[in-house]
């Protein structure tokens, strides 16, 4: 049997590279020929302390690009796709048969904890039916292969600012500087927002939000983040405000710069059982809307697909640079460094 290549997680902060047997498309199914895959914030938190679907054993990573290498027994979906084709796909994709799925919140599938897709740090990854069916895609002829692969976690960002209900002339606030925000921000501004207010820490973060099409950005360590957004907004507050940060305190955070009316977008997660005390006046008497965001959909996987392919997104002003697939483990380390925002791992 043919062997390769991959990077299995053994538990927190236990990577090993190893050779395992090259895996074989059942019905439906394809495997690919791994080209790249990306680094991710899931991946770096899953390195750090373990995650719910992190099995010790499992081979890591799941954003990716490459060629197809095997094409299962024809099925859902498979009539489309040949040995040779260039493909990047989701990490999921849903049942669309349960009570969420058939209400429009795919997202929300009851069986979405069984249809994730891991694999991408290794040289080939099968891709399941359910995935070729409904989140696979032809990765776009103008775009690099080391950059096609962000379409994931582009469709997670897409699903947060879409949620928000950003209209033109909009201003938004978005704390955290890391790549959901800064993909936040395109899109925010693809959206028509006037202003996009960023709040970070690292500076040199801040600098490529602004270039990434921030209007104003901010670093806590000069002072109030809160009064530098009522300061471009008279005193009101966003109309959306994306919490992109990820704690308790930017969750609070997030509320109050948000003006009467406005919608505060909770993006980020918390640790399980996360308990956060709100401002009930605010809340009630401002009429803010909070607005929880998880995962993606087949639409925004889609869309995703189409703002890479547009230039509306430029991928690679998020990828600092490109590693073997050996250096995986150094490289997450450099993401908990801030060092990089997220690497390209280069495979094939």
């Amino acid at each position: 049997m043919s062997r390769m290549r991959a990077v299995i997680f053994n538990g927190p902060k236990q990577l090993e590279l190893c050779e395992v047997p090259v895996p074989q498309p059942g019905p439906g199914e394809v495997v690919v020929r791994v080209r790249f895959a990306l680094t991710c914030g899931t991946d770096l938190k899953g390195y750090k302390r373990g995650h719910r679907l992190f099995a010790p054993g499992m081979i890591f990573g799941h954003e990716f690009a490459g060629e197809i290498s095997a094409v299962g027994a024809v099925g859902a979906g498979m009539t489309k796709w040949r040995e040779g084709d260039l493909v990047t796909a989701a990490n999921s994709a849903p049942c669309n048969e349960c009570f969420y799925c058939r209400r429009g919140q795919q997202q929300l599938c009851e069986d979405l904890d069984n249809r994730f897709n891991w694999g991408a740090f290794a040289d080939y990854i099968r891709v399941p039916a359910h995935i070729v069916a409904q989140n696979m895609h032809a990765a776009p002829a103008n775009v690099s292969l080391a950059h096609a692969g962000i379409i994931e976690p582009l469709a997670c960002a897409i699903h947060g600012v879409d949620v928000g209900r950003v209209r033109f002339g909009d201003t938004v606030a978005i704390i955290g500087a890391g790549a959901q925000s800064l993909m936040q921000i395109r899109i925010a501004r693809a959206m028509g927002a006037a202003q996009v207010l960023v709040v970070g820490r690292s500076r040199g973060r801040l600098e490529r939000a602004r270039a990434m099409g921030a209007t104003h950005v901010f670093s806590t360590h000069d002072g109030d983040a809160l009064e530098f957004v009522r300061t471009h907004t008279a005193g009101r507050g966003a109309d959306v405000t994306l919490e992109a940060a990820g704690a308790a305190e930017t969750w609070q955070q997030a509320l109050a710069m948000t003006r009467p009316g406005g919608t505060a977008v909770m993006f980020s997660g918390l640790p399980g059982g996360t308990q956060v005390p709100l401002d009930a006046t605010k809340l009630h008497y401002g009429q803010v809307a909070v607005q929880g965001i998880f995962h993606h959909t087949p639409r925004y996987v889609e869309m995703a697909l189409q703002m890479l392919a547009s230039g509306a997104l430029d991928a690679g002003a998020l990828i600092d640079g490109e590693i073997p697939l050996e250096q995986v483990e150094d490289g997450l380390q450099r993401m908990d460094r801030s060092e990089v925002v997220k690497l390209a791992v280069r495979v094939g």
